[in-house]
């Protein structure tokens, strides 16, 4: 019997079984993160997609309407033009703080810490920051009352400029008041790229910049095609992170707007809103709520996926 054999049967024990491997007791750490999860997301989400099959006014018992409430979504222009203002959002909190976040940290990398000191680059990253730990409500009333059409801080300072013609209603006014919004969410998202891009400016290689300076190279052509390119993983992240939240804005939209003037500053979130508490069509709503979330996990999947393509190319 050779010790392959022995160790099989045993019998280099004196005759016993040989000695189990330990089970690992990892999964049950996964245990109360997965209740969590099914408690918060799972269930309230597969009763919001059961009430979108109903019409219900929140109270009595609903009554089962099949996919109306989707057939009417597809007709509901109020509903599109949501999603319109949408784009104008992703615009707004993805595609302008993203490019802006890219400079901001570059210009804080490699002239501000450099030249003036990290210091003052870091207060710097930290004043950038301060809107997205702002509570939403407070950001939101400050500028309110900036933006205010007869004594609003902006029109008081048009006005001791000499530009009274500039003067606007930024929130009541129809043509005005989506722009106004997208110019409030950049100054709320434009820390949170410029903090991540400045932390993976970190892992740069120096010697790329170096060598790329002795070359010859000015900073707008280092920036271009050696600082762009070692940060695709991070340029990823933010535009991923910064379009999800643009798609699922409603705190500033509810503060500042309430979705007008004229349904102007409407979007989907807030849209499933009103028709949940303020029309009491909690069918409709729960129905637009799904859209929306199906909206997002895909477009979330599909940015991951071509962020994990991207990687096995550069890899």
């Amino acid at each position: 019997m050779n010790l392959r054999t022995k160790v099989r049967t045993g019998s280099v024990t004196g005759g016993g079984r040989a000695p189990r491997r330990p089970r690992s007791t990892y999964p049950l750490y996964l245990i109360p993160g997965l209740l969590g999860f099914l408690l918060v997301i799972g269930v309230p989400f597969a009763m919001n997609v059961g009430t979108g099959f109903t019409d219900w006014q929140g109270v009595g018992s609903p009554h089962w309407t099949g996919l109306a409430n989707y057939r009417e979504l597809l007709h509901d222009s109020a509903f599109w033009e949501s999603f319109r203002h949408s784009v104008a959002m992703v615009v707004a909190m993805a595609v302008v703080p993203t490019a802006l976040g890219l400079l901001l940290a570059a210009a804080l990398f490699d002239y501000v810490a450099k030249h003036i000191g990290s210091r003052t680059a870091s207060v710097l990253r930290a004043c950038f920051y301060l809107p997205q730990v702002l509570p939403i409500a407070v950001a939101g009333i400050v500028w309110s009352w900036i933006l205010a059409p007869d004594s609003g801080s902006l029109n008081t300072l048009l006005t001791k400029l000499h530009l009274s013609s500039w003067r606007q209603d930024w929130l009541g006014d129809p043509h005005v008041a989506l722009w106004s919004l997208m110019g409030v969410m950049v100054w709320v998202q434009l820390g949170f790229p410029l903090v991540i891009f400045m932390a993976g400016l970190e892992r740069v290689d120096p010697a790329l910049h170096e060598a790329a300076e002795l070359d010859g190279a000015s900073w707008w052509q280092r920036f271009w095609h050696v600082t762009i390119p070692q940060l695709r993983p991070e340029i990823s992240v933010a535009l991923l992170w910064c379009t999800v939240a643009a798609l699922k804005v409603f705190g500033a939209v509810y503060v500042l707007t309430r979705g007008g003037p004229g349904g102007a500053t409407d979007v989907p979130s807030y849209f499933s809103f009103q028709n949940f508490f303020e029309k009491t069509r909690v069918g409709y709503g729960s129905a637009v709520s799904t859209v929306l979330t199906v909206l997002i996990m895909a477009i979330a999947v599909v940015a991951l996926r071509l962020q994990a393509r991207a990687e096995d190319d550069i890899a």
